[in-house]
């Protein structure tokens, strides 16, 4: 029997439609710690990966209601702990404030972020 090769996906990107692409770029730049030009807003080697993209009409930016619109992992609650510092640090509009939540296989511990069109970034770690 012959073995499959399976191709590996080494990154991915959240596509987002944006009001005005300047100030989104800015906001994802300065608040967030991405690179942002004007294909990207990535952070740490794609760990975090934007596309952002000029909207034709304000009615197309659509955020999803009630839940996250993309979500990270971070390795320990320190890393997340000095994650949420520096994003509030840097003027960051946090969505919800770290919350630890028990369960039967250990701690979980999560935050999010708004940005100006209201896309709502989860960020969380499963481990202290």
């Amino acid at each position: 029997m012959t073995e499959k090769l399976k191709a590996r996906v080494e990154n991915s990107l959240t596509v987002l439609l944006v009001s005005d692409l300047q100030k989104s770029m800015k906001y994802y730049e300065e608040a967030l710690g991405c690179e942002a030009n004007e294909h990207w807003a990535i952070r740490d080697n794609f760990g975090l990966g934007f596309k952002l993209i000029q909207a034709q009409n304000p009615e197309d930016v659509r955020p999803n209601k009630g839940t996250w619109n993309t979500y990270a992992y971070v390795q320990t609650h320190e890393e997340l702990d000095a994650l949420y510092g520096e994003f509030k640090a840097n003027g960051a509009i946090i969505a919800s404030e770290p919350v630890v939540t028990e369960h039967d296989w250990g701690a979980w511990k999560d935050f999010s972020v708004r940005d100006l069109d209201g896309y709502v970034i989860g960020f969380g770690s499963g481990k202290k």
